[in-house]
């Protein structure tokens, strides 16, 4: 099946021509949040989507990952593809090995096709509470699908609003199996870093050691704009707190934003700014996203 798409007016295309970064990634770093999109041609989007997006195919994900100095990459289902994971899994299955995938499943999935998927490397799944991209289900609905993907020692990874967690709380909570957050919880970066909000957030990881965080997107949370200075406090403090359960990624290609496209060299070039150190790089870009992905799937 293909199709024609015509990606929404107001679209902003990912940077085609990002600069150099200054930052040298360690050897092994792993982009842990990207995304592909389409070719809607080859793998149409779902009619259900809130988005059409500019395709973003995989040979233009791998092209960046060279250039940035990425050695691997975990792909998340975008939700323009539903739970129709072709994209996610043909990108993963193309990778020789240096992709992992995480998915969108129902609860009806078979057993088959969670062997077949996590065969091809996919190791979590994702639970989007963003309302203006899915619209949520109830609790029950995704206790059925971590019922069924808990055998196969994948995860969930959970994307919501700041506002969002207090109502969520008690099912994030219940959950047994590692649950990975989205971007810290899209906090407001407003307010401050010891504020009652944030520190809601840092109270689910502290008192839940399987939950980890990535602090990722800075672009998506900032309200001053690059180099993204308001968004430090937030992200350093997650790290240090919390040095081996964060993941970093790019986010490429960055979907629906709606003021600027970011340069993904830059994006590089803001880690050593929340994880000044080698030991808190090498945790944060290689040790971590390894365990997680290629070397504890099980666990």
């Amino acid at each position: 099946m293909s199709g024609t798409f015509t990606m929404d007016p107001d679209w902003l295309v990912f940077d085609p021509d990002p600069t150099k970064p200054t930052f040298v990634l360690p050897s092994g770093t792993v982009d842990a949040h990207c995304h592909v999109f389409g070719p809607g041609s080859i793998f149409p989007y779902v009619p259900e989507r809130k988005y059409t997006p500019c395709d973003a195919s995989k040979d233009q994900l791998f092209a960046l990952r060279d250039f940035l100095g990425v050695e691997r990459n975990v792909i998340v289902q975008a939700t323009c593809h539903g739970s129709d994971n072709s994209a996610m899994l043909n990108a993963v299955a193309s990778s020789k090995g240096r992709a992992r995938g995480v998915a969108t499943v129902r609860p009806d999935v078979s057993e088959n096709e969670l062997t077949e998927m996590h065969d091809i490397g996919v190791r979590g799944v994702r639970f989007n509470y963003v309302r203006r991209l899915v619209d949520p289900e109830p609790d029950r609905y995704y206790h059925r699908i971590i019922e069924k993907i808990a055998p196969l020692g994948w995860h969930v990874v959970v994307y919501f609003e700041a506002s969002d967690l207090e109502e969520r709380w008690d099912f994030f909570t219940s959950i047994e199996i590692r649950v990975i957050v989205d971007h810290m919880g899209r906090p407001d970066v407003s307010k401050p870093v010891d504020g009652p909000d944030f520190q809601r957030f840092v109270r689910l990881l502290r008192e839940h050691e399987n939950v980890w965080s990535k602090v990722t997107c800075p672009e998506r949370l900032s309200l001053t704009g690059p180099p993204y200075d308001d968004v430090v406090p937030f992200a350093s403090y997650v790290v240090n707190e919390f040095p081996n359960r964060v993941l970093w990624g790019t986010d490429w290609p960055h979907p629906n934003l709606s003021d600027h496209m970011p340069d993904d060299g830059a994006l590089v070039d803001f880690v050593p700014r929340i994880a000044p150190t080698a030991s808190l790089q090498q945790a944060l870009l290689v040790d971590n996203p390894a365990r997680l992905y290629w070397e504890d799937s099980h666990g």
